[in-house]
């Protein structure tokens, strides 16, 4: 059987010796979204199992092997898209759950791997809407390892986006950067899709007549029933056009570096698992 950090590839025996030596459990939270016509509806889902699969990897390198990297089957579905930062719920191909359906699974999936033996977990989102449903989830499990006794738990939130530096963000944006929430669809997910999963991406799909309107310009509200109207026509909210595999590859080593660091101050403090 082949080395994986992915649970789901893991005979049950190694999954067990690996959380006996206190590994990372990574829960990738993504959705099943409208991406535009150039791109699959898997990828936010895909790029967070990605993401976290080589955070994994970098962590164990990081730290000679002290620390090891498990990742949790995806949750591949997601809270409702919102219209300022994916296009909105009414658009054919996006299809959400409800922001208590996504606690309940946050809650249930953390603490089942709690009962494991898991202790330290680091739950990677990849839907911008995600966030706060992940928080309240973790903190039920939270609690509920506390009130079982269990009491040497630690839970870090994060997304993986937030973890590419102002310098990259300069790099890659030479016209200005709009923002993450405008990001759906745009260069970041496009480049990191082209790096991952290029069978999944068609730039040739990339219409002029379909692609206008873009970076879509939104009112700073949020407005129900939905006004469809206000939606750029392609479902994404800036132009993918200056997407590259080269991109990709800068996106993911800067996010998956500062994420190995933010990860290894808050699980053992920055530094103790070099060698001097």
């Amino acid at each position: 059987m082949k080395k994986s950090v992915f649970m789901e590839e893991m005979d049950a025996f190694t999954y067990r010796d690996k959380l006996a030596g206190d590994a990372v459990v990574f829960i990738p939270v993504g959705a099943l979204e409208q991406h535009g016509s150039h791109m699959a509806m898997c990828v936010d889902a895909a790029l967070t199992r990605d993401m976290a699969g080589a955070t994994a990897e970098a962590l164990a390198a990081d730290t000679n092997g002290a620390l090891q990297g498990i990742v949790c089957s995806a949750i591949n579905f997601g809270y409702r898209s919102q219209q300022r930062s994916g296009g909105g719920f009414h658009l054919s191909g996006t299809t959400s759950l409800s922001g208590t359906t996504i606690i309940s699974l946050a809650r249930d999936i953390c603490y089942s791997l709690i009962e494991d033996g898991a202790r330290k977990i680091v739950f990677m989102n990849g839907h911008y809407e995600n966030y706060q449903f992940i928080f309240e989830g973790a903190e039920l499990a939270l609690e509920k390892a506390s009130a079982e006794g269990i009491k040497d738990v630690k839970i870090q939130l994060l997304s993986y986006w937030d973890f590419v530096d102002e310098a990259t963000i300069e790099a890659l944006y030479p016209d200005g950067f709009t923002g993450w929430d405008l990001e759906h669809a745009g260069v970041m997910e496009t480049s990191l899709m082209l790096l991952f999963h290029p069978d999944l991406v068609d730039m040739d799909r990339i219409d002029d007549d379909l692609y206008t309107g873009l970076p879509a310009e939104l009112p700073n509200y949020d407005v129900l029933p939905i006004v469809a109207d206000y939606t750029p026509p392609s479902g994404c909210l800036s132009h993918p056009g200056a997407s590259t595999r080269e991109k990709g590859e800068i996106l993911r080593d800067v996010a998956v570096r500062n994420m190995v660091a933010a990860i290894e101050n808050e699980f053992a403090g920055t530094g103790d698992f070099h060698e001097n």
